[in-house]
């Protein structure tokens, strides 16, 4: 059996590794918050996430 060797080569997914950051950030403020689940509220602060909400006409654009 031949197994080929991958030392010298490294590969990073980026996307992956900011998963795992993410991950990371969400498990310390598991860990910090007290009761058993992080809120909506929370985690979307954890993961920055900014909600977005278009103006009407940028829904239906007139013609």
């Amino acid at each position: 059996m031949c197994v080929a060797s991958l030392r010298g080569v490294t590969v990073q997914d980026h996307v992956a590794l900011v998963e795992i950051e993410l991950c990371g950030e969400l498990m310390i403020a598991a860990s910090a918050a007290e009761g058993d689940r992080l809120s909506p509220d929370l985690i979307d602060e954890v993961l920055n996430v900014v909600h977005f909400t278009p103006p009407p006409d940028a829904l239906w654009p007139s013609r």
